[in-house]
């Protein structure tokens, strides 16, 4: 167990770095950062002072060296855009993004697995053919229209829901929670199922496709044969051994809401990460383009590590497997 910790963190840590070198380059090839601090009237002792002052006058392997150590304690300097610190913006964006990817998790999982489950043990009724027909609907329509149908719907037909904006907080140190306040989830009800739609009817799918793999197994016709009941059968046998695969996806989608929250953020105007990078690339804001990238690559390797951990929980072969192979 140890050991297969320690490979998964070298191979995170090989990953960053990859990661860390692609956001640098951006400061290399994509625009002049001196330049959009300045502007172009600058003069060329201002231009020079200010690229020494930023080590851009030294060897390239020495920046790369330096921005490494930087991106480690968080630093990643200063937007070209807002002239405020790379982290602080990202501090106070963070949290909204946090709190809508998870509760778009939880909703895809709340509702995805037991319809998953429903639609494979009743595969001909009318539900789950109906469940299975909105679920094509989920995972075919694009997630901004998704949410512009929701506005339309809810928000200026019937008005129930807002259709932009955080709504109130409440400032917990640094972090800004909406989960705390009923005009928090006023705001979050649309968004956050716009997000989840296209996760639950994967998930869904999923749970369906290996729910019916696993029932036509050996060992459950043996659990038959032995006179266990269905329920005992259903979800103490197959659905156990459905939820490896299920796990698996569910840990990439939960990195994938976080990293794709981009188009739902903009729809609603939600004030998370996904709105700064739009407004970031706009403005070709090199700073907050790289600290969003390297973020998000660290979100993936931190739940593709805590993945591989659950596999041990959930599937005991592979306890077994790392036993005999020690």
């Amino acid at each position: 167990m140890l050991v297969f910790i320690l490979r998964r963190l070298l191979q995170a840590l090989i990953v960053m770095v990859a990661v860390a070198f692609i956001a640098f380059m951006l400061f290399q090839y994509v625009g002049d950062p001196v330049v959009f601090l300045l502007g172009q009237d600058a003069r060329p002792d201002q231009i020079q002072k200010l690229r020494t002052d930023l080590g851009l006058d030294q060897p390239f392997f020495v920046q790369f060296w330096h921005f490494l150590l930087n991106a480690v304690q968080g630093e990643f300097g200063l937007s070209l855009r807002q002239g405020a610190k790379v982290s602080r913006l990202i501090g106070e964006r963070l949290p909204a993004t946090i709190e809508l990817a998870l509760v778009a998790a939880v909703l895809s999982l709340l509702i995805g697995v037991p319809l998953g489950v429903y639609a494979a043990l009743k595969r001909g009724s009318f539900l789950s053919q109906l469940a299975m027909t909105v679920s094509l609907l989920g995972v075919s329509l694009p997630t901004f229209l998704i949410g512009i149908l929701l506005i339309l719907a809810f928000s200026v037909g019937l008005g129930w829901f807002p259709s932009f904006g955080r709504g109130e907080v409440v400032q917990l140190g640094w972090w800004s929670s909406g989960l705390l306040t009923l005009d928090g989830w006023h705001h979050l009800v649309l968004p956050a199922i716009t997000l989840a739609v296209f996760q639950l009817a994967l998930i869904m799918r999923l749970v369906r496709a290996e729910m019916l793999e696993v029932l036509r197994t050996d060992y459950i016709r043996f659990a038959r044969a032995r006179g266990l009941s269905n329920r005992a059968i259903h979800f103490g046998h197959a659905l156990q051994n459905t939820l490896v695969p299920v796990i698996t996806i569910t840990g990439l989608q939960l990195g994938q809401l976080i990293a794709f929250a981009i188009i739902t953020e903009t729809v609603f105007q939600w004030p998370g990460m996904g709105l700064l990078f739009i407004q970031a690339v706009t403005y070709a804001d090199i700073p907050i383009m790289a600290a969003y990238l390297c973020l998000i690559a660290l979100i993936f390797v931190g739940i593709n590590l805590v993945v591989d951990l659950l596999y041990f929980v959930v599937d005991p072969r592979l306890r077994v497997g790392q036993s005999g192979g020690h």
